[in-house]
C-alpha cells in the first residue's frame, strides 16, 4: 500500500484527461474497421464463435491505457510525508492537602464534606495526566498518604480508603501545610502547588500555619486554600441512644487565616458552600495552573513515483510481448 500525502508536480495529473478521449477514439475506430467477408453459404461456420485470442485482442489497448495512466502519475511525482514530533512536557507538581477531621462528616455536602472533596479531587487529577500529584491528609496531626507520582490510578485507589478517624481528631492546618511543603521543597517542576482544603479553625499540631506559609513562599510553592462548609450551620451526624441523628452545628472556618496563607504564597482563597461551588473552584484552579508543552515537528518527504514508473514499464513491456508474440498480425 502506497501512502500519497503530496504531489511535486500536480499539474501533470491533468494529462489523465487524455485517457477517456483515447478510450472513445479506440471504440469508434474498431467499430469502423471491422472486416466483412461474403460467403454464399454460412453452413460451414455454424457453431463457431469468437476464440479466446479474439476476445483478448483488446487487452493490448487496456494494458497500454493502464501503463499510460501510471506513467502520468509517476511524472506528477507522488510523495509521502513522515512526521516526527519531539514533545517536551514541563509538568506541575501538586500536593492535595485534605482535612479529614470529624467535622468533615457534616452533611451540608452530598454525601458529606469529605466524600465530596475526594470525588472532585479525583476528577481534577484525571484532567492533568502530565502532572505529578501527591496526597497529604491532616486532622490533629498530618502525614503523607501518597508522595508525588504520575500514577494517578494509584492515587484514586488510595483516595477510596481515606476516611475520617484515620488519625487523631483536631484541625492542624499548620502541620498539614508544612508536611505538604516538605514534599515539594526538592521539586524541580516549573510550578509547585498546594491545594489545601479544610472546614475548621487551627486548633492542633506543632507548626504555626503562617510559619508554614512562609516556608511555602521560601520554596516557591503557591498555596490555594479552600474553606469547605455552608454558611451558618450544617447538619452533623451524632450517635444517640436512639441511633444516629442529625444535629445542626455551627460552621467555623478561619477564613482570615486561609486568606493570609494564600496571599503570602501568591495563591488564592476560595469558599465552597456546596458541591457545585467546589467543582467550580477546582475548574478555576485547573485553568490557573497549566502545564507547559513544547512541540517540535519534523517533516520529511519521500518520493513514491518509482513504483508507478516500474509498473508502467512492466505493463508496456507486457503489451509489446503480447503484441508481437501472441497477437502478431503476420506469421
Amino acid at each position: 500500500m502506497i501512502d500519497i500525502d503530496n504531489w511535486a508536480n500536480p499539474e501533470y495529473l491533468y494529462l489523465l484527461l487524455v485517457i477517456p478521449a483515447l478510450i472513445i477514439w479506440y471504440w469508434f475506430r474498431n467499430g469502423r474497421n471491422s472486416a466483412n467477408l461474403r460467403f454464399s453459404d454460412m453452413e460451414a461456420f455454424k457453431g463457431m464463435g469468437p476464440t479466446i485470442k479474439t476476445r483478448l485482442i483488446h487487452s493490448l489497448f487496456v494494458l497500454r491505457i493502464f501503463a499510460l495512466g501510471l506513467l502520468i502519475v509517476a511524472i506528477a511525482r507522488p510523495q509521502s510525508i513522515s512526521t516526527k514530533q519531539n514533545v517536551n512536557i514541563e509538568g506541575i507538581d501538586i500536593i492535595l492537602s485534605i482535612d479529614v477531621s470529624s467535622s468533615m462528616l457534616a452533611r451540608d455536602f452530598k454525601p458529606d464534606r469529605l466524600e465530596a472533596a475526594k470525588d472532585v479531587a479525583e476528577e481534577f487529577i484525571a484532567k492533568r495526566p502530565n502532572d505529578r500529584v501527591g496526597l497529604v491528609i491532616f486532622s490533629g496531626e498530618a502525614f503523607t498518604q501518597v508522595p508525588l507520582t504520575t500514577d494517578h490510578q494509584m492515587i484514586n485507589t488510595i483516595f477510596e480508603e481515606v476516611q475520617s478517624g484515620m488519625i487523631e481528631d483536631g484541625t492542624a492546618i499548620g502541620d498539614g501545610l508544612a508536611t505538604s511543603v516538605s514534599r515539594l521543597q526538592n521539586s524541580e517542576a516549573i510550578s509547585k502547588v498546594i491545594i489545601l482544603i479544610t472546614d475548621g479553625v487551627n486548633n492542633a499540631g506543632s507548626v504555626d500555619p503562617l510559619s508554614a506559609a512562609e516556608m511555602a513562599n521560601m520554596y516557591g510553592v503557591r498555596v490555594y486554600t479552600v474553606g469547605i462548609g455552608s454558611m451558618g450551620t450544617a447538619p452533623y451526624p451524632v450517635q444517640t441512644p436512639f441511633g444516629v441523628q442529625m444535629q445542626q452545628m455551627n460552621v467555623q472556618i478561619d477564613e482570615e487565616l486561609l486568606q493570609k496563607i494564600a496571599g503570602m504564597t501568591g495563591g488564592r482563597y476560595f469558599r465552597a458552600d456546596n458541591n457545585k461551588k467546589l467543582k467550580e473552584i477546582y475548574k478555576e484552579i485547573d485553568t490557573l495552573e497549566k502545564s507547559k508543552i513544547d512541540i517540535q515537528e519534523f517533516r520529511k518527504k519521500h518520493e513514491s513515483y518509482l513504483m508507478f514508473a516500474l509498473l508502467a514499464f512492466a505493463l508496456f513491456s507486457l503489451e509489446i510481448l503480447l503484441r508481437y508474440l501472441v497477437f502478431r498480425r503476420f506469421p
